[in-house]
């Protein structure tokens, strides 16, 4: 499966398997994090068969069979959130290409007890990932032209970036971003509260993949 493959694929899923990571999954995911911290400084983590950052009625009720996350953490900069939104994008997309289900969660998990095992200065955040007890729904979505405009005619690179980042993750699915292209330089706004700064990189990876990076240029 390819990572465009994956975006079209993935779904939240909140629910998961008694099913254990398998040596070479857990490496794979490794390595793939260990790219990301380097490239971008960051200090993900994951964390197998731990359920500290879930209590009893989370992990009855919202949170059932999680028992593998990411930590999205690192150091607090003014564009940690970003970084960690772009980078935590590409590791639920990359799980998904290894058979794996994934749930960003932002609010509904333990901070004291993710903090007692992450790497990193500011936590945003963890993802659960292992084999879902189903493989999710599509998110309810707008329409491209509720969230993009473009200066003259889209080109489709541009539209197939919008298209894209309309299948990112966004808090409470609120999809609070706006697209501007112009030529080939493109732009992002998000305003969602607390939110704001992970959501704009998990939107800018997926026009990114969408796009195709080589076609334009943020600014």
């Amino acid at each position: 499966m390819s990572m465009k493959e994956a975006m079209r694929t993935r779904h939240t899923v909140r629910k998961y398997l008694d099913k254990p990571l398998p040596e070479e999954i857990i490496q794979k995911l490794n390595a793939r994090i260990a790219e990301n911290n380097a490239r971008y400084d960051l200090a993900i983590k994951l964390m197998v068969n731990d359920t500290r950052p879930f209590n009893a009625v989370l992990r009855l009720v919202l949170a059932k069979g999680v028992k593998n996350y990411l930590i999205l953490s690192g150091k607090n900069t003014p564009d940690l959130d970003e970084k960690l939104g772009y980078c935590g994008a590409d590791l639920m997309l990359f799980a998904q290409t290894l058979g794996l289900n994934t749930w960003w969660i932002g609010v509904t998990y333990s901070r004291k007890a993710t903090s007692q095992v992450a790497d990193g200065e500011k936590i945003i955040g963890v993802i659960a990932i292992g084999y879902g007890a189903t493989q999710g729904v599509p998110h309810k979505s707008k329409r491209p032209e509720e969230v993009a405009s473009y200066k003259g005619e889209a080109p489709e690179w541009f539209k197939n970036g919008v298209e894209a980042a309309l299948l990112a993750p966004t808090a409470i699915n609120r999809q609070a971003f706006k697209i501007f292209g112009d030529g080939n330089k493109v732009k992002i706004t998000c305003n969602n509260g607390i939110f704001t700064g992970a959501e704009l990189g998990i939107v800018k990876y997926h026009f990114e993949l969408g796009a195709g990076a080589e076609n334009f240029e943020w600014i």
